[in-house]
């Protein structure tokens, strides 16, 4: 499992310098070069990273605003590829993680996104999600506990099957055990989401800091477990 990144912008050039530099790290790369098909794109998929070409695309600039605005990207590693028009600063009020100034050069490329490589593993590890098979006990207030499967796994949440109705907002202790870790938690949460044919998602609203310790680590090891040699180092540290 590689890294995902967005390139929008039509430069060829930029292109190839950037592909070389990003593929060497395990990021694939996905190339937009309109800024407004790349902004449905950033409306529908989560990246890792995602380049936009600031000052020889037209509203460039604007897209990188707009970025921090989107559900799916708000958090995603930017990087704004500036050519004279707006400064460094501008680009980082803007939203910028990463400022790349054309000319660019296979060395400076790779110096930056080795710099962020980081920060792009542990946005994937925020949102990386473990399927699982887990048997699930629902614990609620004055009611009988229920037994459920937790299809998935996050740091914030999980998926759930359960054959009771679970209304949205519905709060809750979920009781578990993470497969291959022996390891047992009981965290608060709410449903976020259900589609009425009994899956529920379930967002965590309450976790022990030893309880998100242990989930972390856990969720850490099924990260490291599916991702390239070159990124399995990175992932430890997040």
């Amino acid at each position: 499992m590689n890294l995902d990144s967005l390139l929008i912008s039509r430069d060829a050039a930029l292109l190839g310098v950037l592909r070389p530099a990003l593929e060497k790290i395990s990021v694939n790369v996905q190339v937009c070069a309109e800024t407004q098909p790349g902004s449905e794109m950033l409306a529908r998929r989560k990246f890792d990273a995602v380049i936009i070409d600031c000052d020889d695309l037209q509203n460039g600039v604007d897209l990188l605003r707009t970025l921090r605005q989107t559900q799916s990207n708000a958090r995603s590693v930017a990087f704004a590829v500036v050519n004279g028009k707006t400064t460094t600063q501008d680009a980082f009020q803007s939203g910028a993680n990463f400022v790349l100034q054309k000319p660019l050069t296979p060395l400076h490329a790779a110096r930056c996104f080795n710099a962020a490589l980081n920060f792009m593993v542990r946005e994937r590890r925020r949102y990386f999600r473990h399927p699982v098979d887990m048997p699930l006990r629902i614990i609620l207030p004055h009611s009988p506990e229920l037994a459920a499967t937790a299809t998935n796994v996050s740091e914030g949440g999980m998926a759930v099957r359960v054959l009771s109705k679970l209304p949205k907002d519905t709060q809750a202790r979920f009781g578990f055990t993470l497969p291959a870790a022996n390891i047992s938690l009981e965290l608060k949460g709410e449903v976020a989401w259900a589609d009425g044919t009994g899956h529920v998602g379930i967002r965590f609203v309450e976790v022990p800091q030893s309880s998100q310790y242990q989930l972390d680590k856990w969720l850490t090891d099924r990260l490291q477990d599916e991702m390239p040699d070159r990124l399995q180092g990175y992932a430890a540290l997040t």
